[in-house]
């Protein structure tokens, strides 16, 4: 009997989870990752338009702090089709193959400020890296138009070499038609219930 007990108490003890900060559902229609890559000389911009993700935020715990994202490649949008296909196809994200690009986050710790360091791996096609960022947390209030809702606000911008992922064989960067720096903005507003 004192052996039960013993067990009982030690999982009562260790086996709880830890706490997580409260879940915040993105807003998808006032979000956006976008992003820059320069052509030859001009800037090509373009978005991708189908995501989802998992956040769990408290600016004041930020350990207990955790973000998933998945991004569908051939969602991609650069306002040209002829474009759009050739950036899906095997030259680019090959997106028949890798439907998805993801993040998981690791670690999550505050940075100073409204400032916070997001740890994860970031997976593009068939490679996946440990990534280091910097996201600004724009703050939370009350939503105006759903009075038991609240809103927040997140920003990061970050650059990333597309040849890391294998985004591209490198053959239009030495061609000197895509560079091989992205810059990418991803700009996030979430709700919870109050």
């Amino acid at each position: 009997m004192k052996k039960l007990l013993y067990i009982l108490l030690l999982l009562i003890v260790f086996g709880q989870a830890p706490v997580m900060a409260k879940e915040w559902q993105v807003d998808p229609a006032h979000s956006g990752i976008m992003f820059d890559v320069k052509h030859i000389y001009s800037v090509t911009r373009g978005h991708f338009s189908d995501f989802s993700g998992n956040v769990y935020f408290d600016p004041d715990n930020p350990e207990k702090s955790k973000f998933e994202f998945t991004v569908k490649v051939d969602s991609i949008n650069t306002g040209i089709g002829k474009r759009d296909n050739h950036l899906r196809s095997g030259d680019f994200f090959a997106a028949d193959t890798y439907p998805k690009m993801m993040f998981k986050s690791s670690r999550v710790t505050a940075a100073g400020g409204n400032r916070y360091i997001l740890e994860g791996k970031m997976t593009v096609k068939d490679v996946t890296k440990d990534m280091r960022l910097e996201f600004v947390f724009l703050g939370q209030k009350e939503n105006p138009f759903k009075k038991n809702k609240m809103v927040a606000g997140f920003e990061t911008r970050f650059t990333i070499n597309r040849l890391d992922f294998h985004v591209g064989s490198g053959k239009f960067y030495d061609m000197g038609v895509v560079d091989k720096d992205v810059e990418v903005l991803i700009s996030l507003e979430a709700t919870r219930d109050k």
